[in-house]
């Protein structure tokens, strides 16, 4: 039989108890301001900087060839933040890229980053962190500069 105190607790939902307040605070962040994770508007307004550098560079000496475009794209996200620790994009929005320990992402982490990131479907799908699976995978994060 269902009795009055099983209802009461479907009724108030799940245990919200250690959900953490803001993006990053698990990861040991501050809520906002520098060192804290970049938001969906600068992560975005950053990959369409790189996507329209990219673009623009196809269209001018390779005929701006769709796969060309890509290609572009993978190579400058390899080597800039693999190197930098940021693309163009990134620096222009005022975030970088690091390490979940604060160090440099490292060329492996660029590398990887990248080609799961011309994937796209490892990028759209996040966690309450707002790191995609492309971050997740080297352990790495966005964060304001």
């Amino acid at each position: 039989m269902v009795d009055r105190k099983d209802l009461g607790s479907w009724l108030e939902g799940p245990d919200t108890s250690n959900i953490s307040k803001y993006p990053g605070e698990r990861l040991g962040l501050p809520e906002t301001g520098p060192g804290s994770l970049a938001r969906a508007g600068r992560r975005i307004l950053a990959i369409c900087i790189d996507w329209g550098l990219c673009y623009l560079i196809a269209y001018a000496f390779l005929g701006a060839n769709s796969m060309a475009v890509l290609g572009l794209f993978l190579v400058e996200q390899m080597v800039l933040v693999g190197t930098l620790g940021y693309s163009v994009g990134h620096r222009i929005a005022g975030i970088r890229v690091v390490r979940a320990d604060g160090g440099p992402a490292g060329l492996l982490a660029g590398v990887v980053r990248a080609v799961l990131l011309c994937l796209f479907i490892p990028a759209v799908i996040t966690d309450a962190d707002h790191r995609g699976l492309h971050d997740k995978a080297m352990n790495t994060m966005l964060i304001r500069r």
